[in-house]
C-alpha cells in the first residue's frame, strides 16, 4: 500500500484483510439447556474438549450440556475462621486468661478516665 492509502487511518484497529480465500477451522454446536427452560447454542472447534456446563446468557444459571450427567463436584477445604486460626496458637483456657488480663487493663484505664474527669469538674 502506498502512503497516501494508510494516511489518516487508524493502524491496528481495522483489518484490511477481507475473508475471501480463507478456510475457516471446523466447528461442532454445542447445546446447554438452562434449569431456568432457556436453551444456549455454543459454537466450538472441531478438535476442542467441549465443557459439561456453561453460564446460561439470558439468566446467568448454570446450564447442562444436553444429554450429559451433572459433573462431580470438585472437593473444596472449609474455611479457616479467625477462630479455628487462634485455637492452633492457644489453648481455651489460655484464650480466656489472656481475656481476664485485657479486661483488666480495660478496667484500670476506664477508672483513671472517671477519676480524671471528676477532678476536672471540680476545678472548674
Amino acid at each position: 500500500m502506498s502512503d497516501r492509502v494508510l494516511r489518516g487511518t487508524r493502524l491496528g484497529a481495522v483489518s484490511y484483510e477481507s475473508d475471501r480465500h480463507t478456510e475457516f477451522a471446523p466447528r461442532t454446536t454445542a447445546a446447554y439447556d438452562c434449569p431456568r427452560g432457556h436453551s444456549v447454542q455454543v459454537p466450538f472447534a472441531a478438535e476442542a474438549d467441549v465443557p459439561p456446563t456453561w453460564e446460561c446468557r439470558v439468566c446467568g444459571a448454570t446450564a447442562l450440556l444436553r444429554d450429559a450427567e451433572q459433573p462431580e463436584a470438585k472437593k473444596t477445604k472449609p474455611a479457616r475462621t479467625h477462630w479455628d486460626m487462634l485455637l492452633e496458637r492457644r489453648s481455651v483456657a489460655e484464650l480466656e486468661e489472656v481475656l481476664a488480663e485485657r479486661l483488666a487493663v480495660l478496667h484500670d484505664n476506664q477508672g483513671k478516665i472517671k477519676a480524671a474527669l471528676k477532678a476536672g469538674k471540680k476545678s472548674a
